[in-house]
């Protein structure tokens, strides 16, 4: 198979993929830029985990992501509020954000975000040994992530109504070789 051949073969998906990705991270960049002046690192990756040329599928992962992260964010801040910005909170509060995603949300898609959101929130006053300054930062990571995912879903989305993914099954195949 030559390398015309594995572009055609999904309709361009990585393609479709690469553009989503470079219009929703200078969005993503720019914005941040101009509005806060933060690094919008964790809005971006945060933004390419919520983007994906086939809109169903993004709104999975958007879905998942945002409800993933708010339980994280709340159990992050329940354990940096009642137990303080300690290490040891961190082990407990994972394995109970991980138990109330599973069990209780019970979105798949991105059961691992609720864990890293909690990590973020309750190492943020663990490396300052702060409430205050832990639940701020936490807060402002948070939101940093959840504007990525909005990112990401709204380039989705637009770039769905202006070029159109077939649904799996319909998608061209790729043509078949001579002689074979």
């Amino acid at each position: 198979m030559n390398i015309i051949d594995r572009f055609l073969e999904d309709d361009l998906l990585g393609v479709r993929f690469a553009l989503n990705v470079f219009i929703a991270t200078a969005v993503t960049w720019v914005l941040l830029r101009l509005v806060s002046d933060l690094n919008p690192i964790w809005a971006i990756a945060s933004m390419i985990a919520s983007s994906d040329p086939v809109w169903l599928q993004a709104k999975r992962t958007f879905r998942g992501r945002i409800l993933n992260a708010a339980i994280g964010c709340l159990v992050g801040l329940l354990f940096l509020v009642v137990g303080g910005p300690k290490e040891w909170t961190m082990p407990i509060a994972l394995a109970l954000t991980v138990l109330l995603s599973t069990y209780v949300v019970r979105i798949p898609v991105m059961w691992r975000q609720a864990p890293i959101t909690a990590a973020i929130v309750i190492a943020s006053g663990a490396a300052h040994h702060s409430r205050i300054w832990g639940i701020e930062h936490g807060l402002l990571k948070v939101a940093e992530v959840i504007f990525g995912c909005l990112v990401g879903i709204t380039v989705s989305w637009v770039m769905s109504k202006t070029w159109p993914v077939a649904p799996p099954g319909i998608r061209t195949q790729a043509p078949p070789k001579p002689g074979g």
